[in-house]
């Protein structure tokens, strides 16, 4: 009885230890470098959960290595809840696939808290562009593919692996011209140095607003709100080439359940504020708000997708 005592009282002790999560600041580790998608709704989350929550969320960049830098930096920390991992798909369900030496598993090394956001890709094309469909440019692909650039941010980025789904799918083959970031690779498809590029739809929406690119399809089983009068791809006749890019939140294998459920409680309140809602949605980004094992489910699926992917076309890493 004294033992079972003993147990209860220790039980109860750790609890409690809990129920006051957090109690000290809470670093939100961003494997890239300040300024693009990730970091940008990492400190809008930080914000919103320090009000909360009561205590400090600080931002860590920790760039390198495609991400994975970052990841295994959270991956070695203790697994208590004050230090968290907030990425886009890469680190989680590529990266993995592109490079030998990274140094964590995603799927036994981190405990998923939520896929907070999701964006897709959407293929478009130079204003002057003669495609004005998909079909425009399948055609152009089995006719000439040799001579159709395709624009990326890089070697094994999710835009590039949309292209090379959109090959794979179609049984053609269209030549991938990697630029170091979405940036550059934007600027060269506003500029006409390339015929086409999926690019994420917060990055390439205000060129397509502006009349300086020409959406021809959008990379989700259904149409963006953002841009309601581009069809997806599969209303165009081409299936599985389905390309989101998301953003999530996990943590170091072993966090208490206490401590996810009051992370993961908090970051749906936040994502449903209708300021929030609206500020992400103004970006291109659509709120997700998943529980955390359809956040593994996903992660299981798009390991699996990737890793096939990779493999069959022989992607390697920049």
């Amino acid at each position: 009885m004294k033992r079972f005592l003993s147990a209860c009282c220790l039980a109860l002790a750790s609890c409690a230890a809990f129920a006051v999560y957090p109690d000290k600041p809470v670093s939100l580790v961003v494997p890239f470098p300040p300024g693009g998608s990730t970091d940008a709704i990492a400190r809008l989350l930080a914000a919103k959960l320090h009000d909360k929550l009561g205590q400090d969320f600080v931002i860590d960049n920790r760039a390198g290595a495609t991400g994975t830098v970052g990841a295994a930096f959270v991956k070695n920390a203790p697994a208590d809840g004050y230090t968290l991992l907030v990425s886009s798909l890469g680190p989680f369900v590529i990266a993995p696939h592109l490079f030998k030496a990274v140094k964590y598993d995603t799927l036994t090394d981190f405990d998923p808290i939520m896929i907070a956001v999701q964006a897709p890709n959407v293929l478009a094309v130079p204003t002057n562009s003669p495609e004005k469909s998909v079909a425009d440019l399948m055609a152009h692909l089995q006719r000439d593919g040799a001579h159709v650039r395709f624009a990326s941010s890089g070697s094994g980025s999710s835009d590039h692996l949309s292209a090379e789904l959109l090959w794979q799918q179609t049984g053609t083959q269209g030549v991938h011209v990697p630029f170091k970031g979405g940036g550059p690779a934007t600027a060269a498809l506003v500029a006409g140095k390339v015929e086409a590029a999926f690019v994420n739809i917060n990055t390439i929406m205000p060129q397509v607003k502006a009349g300086k690119v020409r959406a021809l399809a959008v990379a989700s089983g259904r149409r963006s709100p953002l841009l309601p009068g581009v069809p997806t791809l599969q209303e165009q006749g081409i299936k599985g080439a389905e390309v989101q890019s998301w953003q999530a939140v996990a943590a170091p294998k072993g966090l208490p359940p206490e401590v996810t459920r009051r992370l993961h409680t908090a970051l749906v309140e936040v994502l449903k504020e209708p300021a929030v809602r609206d500020q992400l949605l103004a970006q291109g980004f659509e709120i997700v708000a998943d529980e955390p094992d359809h956040f593994r489910i996903v992660e299981l699926f798009e390991n699996v997708r990737y890793k096939q992917l990779i493999e069959a076309r022989n992607i390697k890493a920049d």
